[in-house]
């Protein structure tokens, strides 16, 4: 089985040089902020994002070991800590208790502290984003933020009226996920010096890789059996309507997706009702078609790759892909 540490392997000294580059800027003066910021750096989960930059620029680099450079290491600081900084605000969104089976900022310091270390996150990103004068891959990066909350309101918008179709869904999955991981890609690009042609070559690389990932996710909290480190059907809970379901009230009759739709409303207080739902959608085959539909985006994300001649770095972004495909967590 494919594993991260198997896809590091091509830059794993660029990746280290990464880490220490955030690991010198982000710090703070007082023991609580830097003790809250430690808690953030360490529960940054699987990198995929800055993985995604360094493979990017590697893959792209007009000269051997170009992709150690800063400004890759930048670009890969500004969409981790981005991704880094939105996580703690959904947690709080959310009321969740846990990220990634450690306590989340919010249970650990209470929401107020917990969104004012998310804001200090993101204006941090911002400030060494400027200091470094490398304004195009500020702007490349930094002028998607506005996408991802963009996206959570539409998916609030459309939890609270039980309205969903594939096209809005889609819509969705782009502002939440795919925008960033498309960004993740073109910015280790851009700052290697590709041409206007790869960069947006390696956008659209990232966004079908960003759907897919997404939809993996939506699989999962469908899937008892995950290992995710957050509650297996949170979406349920919060009335959120993904792929899996989608698909099986596409299929509906209205009356059977009237019914559907109660149960739906019945997953925020009763337990029982989650796991029921669970059961059903993958009884009505909403998991298995939601699978069909990922594996479309992985092989429309490794296409892409074509373009390229063979490398250990082009490999190790096709394993990504799989990864991503084949993860449980």
């Amino acid at each position: 089985m494919i594993t991260l540490d198997s896809i590091r392997k091509p830059v794993l000294k660029e990746l280290e040089a990464y880490e220490a580059f955030l690991e010198r800027r982000f710090t703070a003066d007082g023991n609580l902020l830097n003790e809250m910021l430690q808690h953030a750096l360490s529960s940054r989960g699987k990198g995929v994002r800055p993985l995604l930059v360094v493979l990017s620029a590697a893959l792209n680099a007009r000269t051997a070991g170009a992709a150690m450079g800063q400004r890759v290491s930048l670009a890969a600081m500004l969409v981790e800590m981005i991704h880094t900084a939105s996580l703690i605000h959904d947690d709080v969104i959310d009321e969740a208790d846990t990220r990634r089976g450690k306590p989340s900022a919010n249970a650990l310091w209470q929401s107020r502290k917990a969104v004012l270390l998310g804001d200090y996150i993101l204006a941090r990103n911002m400030a060494i984003g400027f200091e470094s004068g490398q304004f195009d891959l500020v702007s490349h990066i930094c002028g998607r933020m506005a996408t991802l909350c963009e996206g959570e309101l539409l998916q609030d918008e459309c939890a609270a009226s039980q309205d969903m179709t594939l096209q809005t869904y889609l819509d969705i999955v782009y502002k939440k996920t795919a925008c960033l991981l498309g960004v993740s890609a073109s910015s280790g690009a851009l700052a290697v010096g590709a041409t206007r042609d790869k960069v947006t070559t390696m956008r659209r690389f990232g966004e079908a890789l960003g759907v897919a990932f997404q939809i993996q996710d939506d699989i999962l909290d469908y899937t008892p059996s995950a290992a995710t480190g957050k509650p297996i059907g949170n979406d349920l809970r919060e009335g959120k309507i993904t792929l899996p379901l989608l698909l099986v009230l596409d299929k509906c009759s209205k009356k059977r997706r009237a019914e559907l739709l109660e149960r739906l409303k019945a997953c925020h207080a009763d337990e029982a009702a989650v796991a029921e739902m669970q059961q059903l959608v993958a009884d009505e085959g909403g998991v298995a078609e939601a699978g069909r539909v990922m594996q479309g985006y992985i092989q429309k994300a490794i296409a892409m790759l074509s373009e390229y001649p063979e490398s250990e770095y082009r490999s190790s972004l096709i394993n990504l892909s799989t990864f991503i495909v084949e993860r449980n967590k």
